[in-house]
């Protein structure tokens, strides 16, 4: 066993009894009531991050959701101007190079050249028949010939 001198272990018991008196002093709480109340702030922190990152998460699948719904509208206004392009490089009378066909949000915006007045009006035809399409604004111009 290991000797431990007396004004050594005096020292510690006084160091000790300032110590203990010093905490029930500011406090009257027993060690057991201190942990409890350290475990309900902890719980209670747990609970604000808890939700701060449900409510970030909701914030993210949001965002994400309309990005998705910005891209999709983007591939199917890409798609509509697919089609329509495809449609006028079938008809004899319309050139899917010089009609310009430009898509937003499912209205399709045409100009160009068109060979006749019957020709144009063919041409709003053919985009309105185009899945998604919901309007069509014609601005080809009929060349005199």
């Amino acid at each position: 066993m290991k000797h431990i001198s007396k004004p050594v272990a005096i020292a510690s018991a006084i160091a000790l009894m300032f110590a203990l008196g010093a905490c029930s002093k500011t406090d009257d709480k027993t060690a057991g009531q201190k942990l409890d109340t350290a475990i309900a702030k902890t719980e209670e922190k747990a609970a604000e991050i808890k939700a701060d990152v449900k409510d970030a998460a909701a914030d993210a699948k949001a965002s994400s959701a309309q990005t998705a719904s910005t891209i999709g509208e983007k591939i199917d206004d890409a798609a509509i101007t697919a089609s329509v392009n495809a449609s006028f490089a079938k008809d004899p009378d319309l050139s899917a190079i010089k009609i310009n066909v430009d898509t937003k949000d499912g209205a399709v915006t045409l100009m160009g050249p068109a060979p006749s007045s019957t020709a144009k009006d063919r041409a709003t035809e053919l985009a309105k028949a185009v899945k998604g399409v919901t309007n069509v604004n014609n601005q080809l111009t009929v060349k005199a010939g």
